[in-house]
């Protein structure tokens, strides 16, 4: 049985252990946006400890079998999504493509690599969602080349609101392991953040662009 709350603390747990999720609210960090963020997440960096990495793997695996049903092919966006989706597939026992972040500057200029067959369902694999444009970007570029997009997997959102509106309008599903409210239940539970500072990064994600 997919236990949803049992994984995605489970997954917020295992990404504060090896500080791929890292708070700081007194010393916040830069993202390229320019946004001031108490918080930072690289999940490449599960792909280093083993276990964690096949736990994520197979909840991928579980989470695209709960949410999208029977697909054809899974697909990484470059650069994060790409050893995520591998994975996945493998263990799926899928084909695997994945989308550029723009087009490859000599030979064909293709955005999709991989043997391109149009027509067949495919699910998108993220590390991480936030305002969702870049995914939405490898979402645009498979329908254009004839695929048919059941969703989009991520191992984390931030939970933006932005992100909600920019997946609804473009009309694709996604579903994510792990997420920003059960970071914050597992940092306090564990005592990784103070409860004074659980309240400055509620606020943050209220209004992540006016911060600080």
């Amino acid at each position: 049985m997919f236990n949803k709350t049992e994984i995605e603390q489970q997954v917020a747990e295992f990404l504060l252990q090896i500080k791929a999720i890292k708070l700081q609210p007194a010393n916040p960090f830069t993202w390229a946006s320019g946004w001031k963020s108490p918080i930072y997440c690289d999940n490449r960096i599960t792909l280093s400890h083993p276990s964690i990495r096949t736990y994520i793997r197979q909840k991928l695996s579980e989470l695209i079998q709960e949410e999208f049903g029977s697909v054809d092919c899974i697909a990484g966006v470059a650069t994060a999504g790409i050893p995520q989706g591998v994975l996945v597939a493998q263990e799926l026992g899928l084909p695997f493509i994945y989308v550029r972040s723009k087009p490859k500057e000599h030979g064909t200029g293709k955005m999709i690599e991989g043997e391109i067959l149009p027509g067949q369902r495919v699910v998108v694999v993220e590390d991480l969602v936030s305002t969702g444009k870049s995914s939405l970007q490898a979402v645009e570029s498979l329908r254009e080349a004839g695929y048919h997009v059941a969703g989009l997997v991520a191992i984390f959102t931030y939970g933006f609101d932005v992100a909600a509106e920019n997946f609804k309008e473009a009309k694709c599903r996604f579903a994510t392991l792990s997420n920003y409210n059960a970071l914050l239940t597992v940092a306090e539970r564990n005592g990784n953040i103070s409860s004074s500072d659980i309240d400055v990064l509620k606020k943050w994600r209220e209004e992540p662009y006016n911060w600080k």
